[in-house]
């Protein structure tokens, strides 16, 4: 009598431990593993290079999102702690990420930090719902030329961004956020062009080639920053700097406080895009990771932890929180071991807050400009999008319709589109793989057969369907029985299941009998939900 009831006890208990063991931070598992000082020693120097990436990349992306610069700071040391700490990822380091400049610019203007700062919380709140409901699996279905198209549709955007502090503009009205509306606006200020600025930005984006190319080692983007600061600073070029625009950075973290809640359903189509976005950015990043380093991320503890980071980084008024591909690949190429080069990273960005803060100022903005147009220029990848158009006109049209949709109209329209889009193309190539073989007659034929057999193959959905209306069409009323072989059918949704039962139906009116054969279990149950009775 207790037994059934000790078994259910033992089985949800088993449930419960899976479950938990499946949302388990990396962090604990790496630890469990010996973890001793040579991996130690690894993870410090990869978090140190990982901070030195960081930390103008925060700051550029903070500003060209509409905020202060240690708001980016901010959101590097609270999201990259978090993520860290309860991640599902090895290698993954989370922030601000240049993908989200678009989206978090669009939000401040409409609603202002307050407003960005309940996006993040709602957006957030639906990654862990997410996460706990194991959906992470789904999000990395997304097709690759919607992910390029989407990215380079980004780094299109961010790119025009860029061009008032890379050229030293003054404007006597906001700039507009839209492309179209920002192109004309920019183009009548460019009697007010800055030799200095320009040159600074044009000698950033030069500086971290050669350097890249020719001395790897070397921290690039720092270098590509401190040296055009000291020539203002030395030379007292009439450029805007940080100091000039924000003041210095405040010395700590700011005390953490609740957002607004009274503008979450204001800000609720915002925080999905947020949602949307950087749960594929995140998970994007971690895979690459997976690649450079042969482990596997854990994809449900990954968005758990993403929408901790979030709600954490909204309560401190930082940006959105992300996985990060190129600080994440820097981690991985600088040996790291474990999620504790991530908290370093965070760690190493607080102490320069709170020691170095002050000359934070002496930044030129068109430095920082230049950093994001090198950033920019890598993520929109011509040559990987060229590259694309040339392979297949399907996958172009798939990646051009997120691109331009990405540009000119929104970035979640973009993505959407493009997966619908995607889906199309698939559901055609998987239709046009089917086979359908019939014994039909001739056309000329005298004797009508009593029995006409009809071999199915392949995906029996709603793509391929069409294909076998073709043929039940020709046979029209001519044999008594019409026999279906689906034993070779590997998968039937509802509209083929639909047909089929339609098949039937009709033939009931024309005096024929429809008989099924070979069908699996998974296929009798699709047609048995549809309305097919056996007998």
């Amino acid at each position: 009598m207790f037994l059934p009831q000790l078994r259910d006890k033992n089985v949800s208990t088993a449930f419960a431990t899976n479950r938990f063991n499946a949302l388990r931070p990396d962090l604990f598992r790496a630890l469990g593993e010996s973890y001793g000082v040579p991996a130690f020693r690894a993870d410090f120097l990869a978090g140190v290079t990982v901070a030195i990436v960081a930390l103008p990349l925060s700051m550029a992306i903070a500003i060209a999102s509409g905020g202060r610069p240690e708001a980016g700071l901010v959101t590097a040391i609270i999201g990259g702690i978090v993520v860290s700490v309860l991640g599902g990822s090895r290698h993954q380091i989370a922030g601000p990420a240049g993908a989200f400049i678009v989206l978090v610019a669009s939000t401040v203007a409409q609603f202002g930090m307050a407003g960005l700062a309940a996006a993040t919380l709602l957006s957030g709140l639906m990654l862990v719902a997410v996460g706990l409901l194991r959906a992470g699996r789904f999000i990395r279905y997304v097709p690759y030329p919607v992910t390029i198209g989407f990215t380079a549709g980004i780094g299109c955007i961010i790119l025009a961004s860029q061009l008032k502090p890379f050229l030293g503009l003054t404007l006597t009205t906001p700039e507009p956020g839209p492309l179209l509306d920002k192109l004309p606006v920019l183009w009548s200020a460019l009697d007010t062009f800055n030799l200095g600025a320009a040159g600074i930005g044009v000698g950033v984006v030069a500086l971290i080639w050669v350097l890249n190319h020719y001395a790897p080692r070397l921290p690039a983007l720092l270098i590509a920053i401190v040296i055009p600061s000291i020539a203002v600073a030395v030379l007292k070029l009439p450029v805007a700097t940080i100091g000039s625009e924000f003041g210095g950075l405040p010395r700590g973290l700011p005390m953490p406080q609740l957002p607004d809640l009274g503008l979450v359903w204001a800000v609720l189509p915002n925080a999905i895009a947020f949602t949307l976005l950087g749960a594929i950015e995140s998970l994007l990043s971690a895979t690459v990771a997976d690649g450079m380093s042969g482990r596997r991320h854990h994809p449900d503890t990954e968005l758990v932890a993403q929408g901790l980071a979030n709600v954490a980084s909204s309560l401190f008024g930082g940006l959105p929180v992300t996985g990060t591909i190129a600080r994440t690949a820097t981690n991985v190429r600088a040996g790291a071991k474990t999620p504790i080069s991530g908290i370093i990273h965070s760690l190493v960005l607080l102490a320069f807050i709170l020691l170095f803060g002050q000359w934070v100022a002496l930044i030129p903005l068109a430095a920082l400009a230049g950093l994001l147009t090198w950033v920019s220029l890598h993520m929109i990848g011509l040559r990987q999008v060229i590259g694309f158009v040339r392979q297949s006109r399907a996958e172009a049209l798939v990646l051009l319709t997120t691109l331009g949709l990405t540009i000119f109209r929104d970035l979640t329209e973009g993505i959407v589109v493009g997966v619908a889009l995607s889906a199309l193309i698939i559901a055609h190539r998987l239709g046009r793989d089917m086979v359908v073989l019939a014994d039909e007659p001739a056309p000329d034929a005298v004797d009508t057969p009593d029995q006409v057999k009809i071999h199915v193959s392949g995906a029996f959905f709603f793509g391929s369907a069409p294909m076998v209306e073709q043929v039940l069409e020709r046979i029209g009323a001519r044999p008594k029985v019409i026999s279906f072989d689906l034993s070779e059918v590997t998968f039937m949704d509802t509209s083929a299941a639909q047909l089929m039962v339609q098949a039937i139906a009709r033939a009931g009116k024309l005096s024929q009998r429809v008989v099924v054969e070979g069908a699996n279990p998974n296929i009798l149950k699709a047609l048995k939900a549809s309305g097919y009775s056996s007998g």
